[in-house]
């Protein structure tokens, strides 16, 4: 579903002068798995999302999903892709279920199947009770299942998830948890990014780690086990980062 090539991504600021964000990054991700991309503050992992999501062009290097290369195809990529960024990008004045059914006309989903869809999503994601209230009006988990909802309704075959879960509590976490893996058992090809270790362990079926733009390493959990001598996800973590352990 996607194989990035030696991607690369630099920036020219008068402050910093040169500065590579993402350096000749590779790694593939396939159907029916959760690949986390994990890595601390400015390590590179929204520059490489971005990416893969067309919103900025590769340096050198490419990525192809499901096909369809970022650099010659950018507009065949983002059909099949939905993207969850940082920013939620949701209208104030508009009901969830008046934003979800802008965007499913914006994706060209017909009235009654599009009617279905929101239905499904928002069962899912147990949006129901808030679903004519302005977003506006929302708390922050309501507002990010929103979002999921809105990246997930045109149902397409990959999913870029950055930080789905930041700042939520635990029942709005374990319900936006259930949603991922349920699209990963309908055959979804997943990028999961975030902040919390336990939270990657549960999910992901491998991961990597970036750091200094470089990705140091790929591998199941047994696999970063066995190359770190570590058990914990955050104890593994710490090691590849080179920083000392908790005490």
């Amino acid at each position: 579903m996607i194989e990035v090539r030696e991607i690369s991504k630099t920036f020219h600021d008068s402050k910093r002068g040169t500065h590579s964000a993402v350096d000749r990054v590779s790694f593939e991700v396939h159907a029916g798995e959760v690949f986390g991309l994990l890595g601390p503050n400015g390590a590179g992992k929204t520059t490489t999302l971005r990416l893969l999501a067309t919103l900025l062009k590769p340096t050198s290097g490419t990525a192809v999903l499901n096909g369809c290369d970022v650099n010659t195809a950018p507009a065949k990529v983002r059909a099949q892709i939905g993207f969850l960024s940082g920013d939620m990008g949701l209208y104030a004045r508009l009901t969830p279920l008046e934003i979800l059914d802008f965007f499913g006309r914006l994706n060209g989903i017909e009235a009654q199947r599009r009617a279905k869809r929101i239905s499904e999503l928002m069962t899912l994601l147990d949006m129901h009770e808030f679903a004519g209230v302005r977003t506006d009006k929302l708390s922050t988990g309501m507002k990010q299942k929103t979002a999921i909802a809105r990246t997930m309704l045109h149902d397409p075959p990959i999913l870029i998830l950055d930080e789905p879960s930041s700042g939520l509590d635990v029942p709005t976490a374990r319900t936006i948890e259930s949603a991922i893996m349920e699209a990963k058992r309908s055959g979804k090809c997943i990028i999961y990014s975030t902040h919390v270790m336990e939270e990657a362990e549960y999910l992901c079926d491998r991961i990597g780690v970036i750091d200094g733009g470089r990705l140091k390493t790929t591998g199941t959990m047994q696999q970063l086990r066995d190359a770190t001598g570590k058990h914990r996800l955050r104890e593994i973590f710490l090691d590849l980062l080179g920083l000392p352990p908790d005490k």
